[in-house]
């Protein structure tokens, strides 16, 4: 799937308006391959349901950096099995005790936070991407969030030329809450990225 910058400008305004399922399932007719990732922080749930429920077998690419809280271990589990999620786990390749030991997490002033960065999410996203090679990508980015953020849209190319689908780009915490509700939908809020420490600070994932 490929698009120029004109294209992709045209279809933001066409789907400016429209819904998630219309946005996913246009994304997934004219994918070659798809792929979700997720961390399962709050609102998480929301991209997941939506996404399997129009493509029940699509790649779900977790990151995991080790670091997460038991709650958003036991959020992940539920929604493993409740969605009957297709999970792709992808893990750094030294251990978070050994890390702790030769570096600890660094703050976002130390020098080896960016060492840390790459070992923790960066290197493992870039080999969950390589190995599954997709070309539509569904995210769930919102405006609001970073300034980064703002400047995107539903649909957005990575630095590698993917498509990047963000179906609930334009919807505000108080519109994912009333969504997940009207769906009897879990959320979880306690979660921790080590990454980032800042809730608006990026991870390198979209830069």
């Amino acid at each position: 799937m490929a698009f120029t910058q004109q294209q992709i400008d045209e279809l933001n305004a066409k789907f400016a308006e429209a819904t998630p399922k219309e946005i996913i399932s246009w994304a997934i007719a004219n994918a070659k391959k798809a792929v979700v990732t997720t961390n399962f922080r709050p609102y998480e749930v929301a991209i997941l349901s939506a996404v399997v429920e129009v493509e029940k077998e699509i790649p779900v690419i977790w990151c995991d950096t080790g670091y997460n809280t038991p709650n958003t271990y036991k959020h992940a589990e539920q929604l493993i099995a409740d969605l009957g999620l297709n999970v792709k786990l992808y893990v750094p390749q030294q251990t978070s005790s050994h890390r702790d030991v030769v570096m600890g997490i660094p703050g976002i002033d130390d020098p080896k936070h960016a060492e840390f960065t790459e070992q923790v999410k960066l290197e493992p996203f870039r080999r969950a991407m390589k190995e599954h090679a997709p070309d539509v990508w569904f995210t769930n980015l919102r405006k609001g969030q970073t300034a980064l953020r703002d400047s995107l849209d539903v649909l957005s190319l990575s630095k590698d030329g993917v498509l990047k689908v963000s179906p609930f780009y334009h919807y505000s915490d108080v519109q994912l809450d009333a969504y997940l509700e009207k769906r009897n939908l879990p959320n979880e809020h306690k979660y921790f990225d080590p990454t980032k420490v800042l809730e608006n600070r990026e991870c390198g994932l979209h830069t």
